[in-house]
């Protein structure tokens, strides 16, 4: 299994952005996925995650507000929608993937994840 995210770059706070992740190699209808971010010098930090079928989703509260996943199984992608953008989001986002066909089981732990993408670079200028 391969993840690819595309759609990071710099940006002025307030903008939007949307990131990409897509997987090859396996079924993308059977992982559950989720969207993490490491800012310089901290830890990896969850961001948000979806279930198989996209109707199970948990969103870190630091985003909530501002940020939405979403997948389509047919283009086997994965999205974040990014919105008002501020320089506290400035991190590498990577996608994660576990296979799972759970509808009410949420993964939110780094640990729980076996596939990683390399990670999109996301800028936030003030």
């Amino acid at each position: 299994v391969q993840l690819k995210e595309s759609g990071g770059g710099s940006v002025q706070a307030g903008t939007s952005l949307v990131l990409s992740c897509e997987l090859s190699g396996g079924i993308f209808s059977s992982y559950a996925m989720g969207w993490f971010r490491q800012a310089p010098g901290k830890e990896r930090e969850f961001v948000a995650t979806i279930n198989w079928i996209g109707n199970g989703k948990e969103v870190s509260d630091s985003v909530k507000d501002r940020f939405t996943i979403s997948r389509d199984n047919d283009k086997h992608t994965l999205y974040l929608q990014m919105n008002t953008l501020s320089p506290q989001d400035t991190a590498v986002y990577s996608c994660a993937a576990r296979p799972s066909y759970s509808s009410t089981y949420v993964y939110t732990n780094s640990d729980d994840y076996d596939f990683w993408g390399q990670g999109t670079q996301v800028t936030v200028s003030s």
